[in-house]
């Protein structure tokens, strides 16, 4: 069976980049080869690119803009991207920034994506100006569809207040979540925990699977810090 590609996509503030992370040591740790992109040119703060140095040490390769650009809020595209999508020897994490601008700067791999086959992960948290309902989660998805391209074929749930959240937050996240693509044809099975709360979040909240986040990203002025992922 070939590798998959995985595209991840959400909003400023959604946690797309934690769990684009998590996913790519999760496949590490079971064997895979795994290449991670770092497309997000949205957020300053938490991006892929940050745990560059530390995931080469176990043999998670991530393409990020190198030298003078590696901090830089710029679409800067490496040939390396296109040989990425095209390689099947390897298995591909897309972390996509989340609006029109972040979008676009996948359009040039769209062809080959889909020749590719893909999964579109869109990560939402309800705690957000822009997820906060049913309508805004709607608009969205139509927005981030539009933009790029491609169909969105996963929600994933990351309704947090970080040190606030409980099972109740995370209950009425996934009750909008569900609310809002009652009428689309987009798989819903997975809720996100941060391991700082997993003890206050239960597993198997309305049906669904509980996975568990390490927390990899920090702020410029804090440490980054390579944890052990349960996801």
């Amino acid at each position: 069976m070939k590798n998959e590609l995985i595209v991840v996509i959400g909003a400023f503030g959604s946690g797309k980049s934690e769990y684009s992370i998590n996913l790519a040591r999760k496949y590490n740790e079971l064997g895979k080869k795994v290449t991670l992109v770092d497309l997000d040119v949205v957020n300053p703060y938490f991006r892929s690119r940050d745990i560059q140095d530390k995931f080469a040490e176990i043999g998670i390769e991530v393409i990020a803009p190198e030298g003078e650009f590696k901090h830089a809020d710029l679409p800067m595209m490496s040939p390396r991207i296109m040989g990425a999508v095209q390689n099947e020897d390897s298995l591909v994490i897309l972390d996509v920034g989340g609006d029109p601008s972040g979008c676009r700067t996948i359009a040039r791999y769209v062809a080959n994506i889909k020749k590719r086959g893909y999964q579109m992960h869109f990560v939402v948290n309800t705690k957000r100006p822009f997820t906060s309902d049913a309508k805004a989660i709607n608009e969205m998805i139509d927005m981030l569809e539009f933009s790029s391209k491609l169909k969105i074929t996963e929600m994933i749930c990351n309704t947090n207040l970080m040190e606030f959240t409980d099972a109740d937050v995370v209950q009425k996240g996934i009750d909008i979540c569900e609310e809002s693509i009652k009428e689309r044809d987009i798989k819903f099975e997975k809720y996100l925990v941060l391991d700082s709360y997993n003890k206050i979040v239960p597993d198997g909240i309305s049906g669904k699977k509980k996975i568990v986040l390490s927390y990899f990203l920090k702020k410029p002025w804090q440490n980054t810090v390579l944890t052990n992922s349960t996801i």
